[in-house]
């Protein structure tokens, strides 16, 4: 089957004691020893073991290919994770572009980190050292949408004896499927597009294949106790049986509003994979397919103040952090991210919803002109 129906269906999988369809809500701490103090039922404590977490991770294997997944309570913890899983000894490449807030973290938790231009392969390569074990690309990199070739950078990684790790989270497995391209390990923040609703915060790393890597990921897991919650972990099943038509609409809305704006006067420049003028967009293509993402940002014209206008003025859109969700969101990044960002202070991050793609691109197109005027 498809991934459409893979996923609409959450495997198809029917509760075995009630033949539900909606899978049943677990929310007990812990689990009976038999007389022999063992666990025949395979379940021990739900820190290390939760039934609730088996379908969605397993939904979320199959939708990316890999080998099998985890969740985590957050996005934050399954990235974190999946860095210190890794010894201390270990050197680790990342974008210089990439989630401020993994950034931020990245930079205090070690030194021995190198932020690189993920596009130019040739700084990568001088940038790999003996001891290099992971390569973390984000593709598109938020908040400027710049595209890296997985292929490409997969063969400098595994060249150089060193793992790569993808943050597909703004891409998807109905977008991208960094397996195919090279990559070990995938991260979703799941409290966006897989989730889609705004509602809950959830986190997932995904594993090519099992190894002695992805069983330290799990013991990790366990002993650090960033696990999701049972009825988010139920949450998370139900937004992802929609992630099909939710990103397709996404991606078909943001297309729209990047050609429109680009035509715009008060806007200077739209930075967006699935425009031709965009310099990712010939390999943005060769990796991505049913769109390009729905997210993108513009730059106003008038710089900073114009762009803070612009976003105090729509009446659609809403002024919000976070992204993936069915309604459509605008930020004005650099004021988010704080002293130290590498976004322009003119830049609007957008994340597409599901509305209809007119009524957006009206909202943006009088607040830009109220706010340029």
């Amino acid at each position: 089957m498809k991934n459409e129906t893979l996923a609409a269906q959450g495997l198809g999988w029917v509760d075995d004691a009630t033949r539900a369809i909606s899978p049943p809500l677990h929310l007990s701490s812990t689990y009976l020893r038999d007389v022999d103090n063992g666990y025949r039922s395979g379940r021990e404590y739900i820190r290390a073991d939760n039934p609730a977490f088996d379908q969605p991770e397993a939904l979320l294997t199959a939708l990316e290919g890999g080998a099998d997944a985890a969740l985590f309570a957050s996005g934050m913890a399954a990235a974190t994770c999946a860095f210190l899983a890794l010894t201390g000894e270990d050197h680790v490449i990342v974008p210089k572009v990439m989630y401020w807030g993994l950034r931020k973290w990245l930079t205090e938790w070690s030194s021995n980190i190198d932020l690189v231009d993920m596009r130019d392969l040739d700084v990568l390569k001088r940038a790999m050292r003996p001891n290099t074990r992971m390569i973390w690309i984000e593709t598109p990199s938020n908040p400027t949408w710049e595209v890296t070739d997985i292929a490409a950078v997969a063969e400098i990684a595994h060249a150089g004896g060193a793992m790569l790790a993808a943050d597909s989270t703004c891409s998807t497995p109905v977008v991208t499927r960094p397996f195919e391209h090279g990559a070990d390990v995938v991260m979703h923040s799941a409290t966006k597009y897989l989730n889609g609703h705004s509602d809950l915060i959830a986190g997932a790393l995904v594993t090519k294949e099992k190894n002695a890597y992805w069983d330290r990921v799990l013991t990790l897991r366990a002993q650090l106790g960033g696990v999701l919650g049972s009825f988010e972990a139920w949450l998370l099943l139900r937004g992802m049986r929609t992630l099909f038509p939710r990103v397709k609409t996404a991606c078909a809305n943001a297309q729209a509003i990047a050609e429109r704006l680009s035509a715009n006067p008060n806007v200077a420049e739209v930075l967006y994979p699935g425009l031709k003028t965009s310099p990712g967009h010939a390999i943005a293509a060769k990796q991505m397919s049913g769109g390009f993402g729905g997210m993108l940002s513009i730059r106003v014209k008038g710089g900073e103040q114009a762009a803070i206008g612009t976003a105090a003025n729509v009446k659609l859109w809403k002024r919000a952090t976070s992204l993936g969700g069915v309604e459509s969101l605008i930020e004005h990044r650099a004021s988010v991210e704080g002293a130290g960002s590498p976004c322009p202070p003119d830049l609007l991050r957008l994340s597409a919803g599901v509305e209809d793609a007119d009524d957006l691109i009206a909202d943006l197109e009088q607040a830009l002109e109220k706010a340029t005027r």
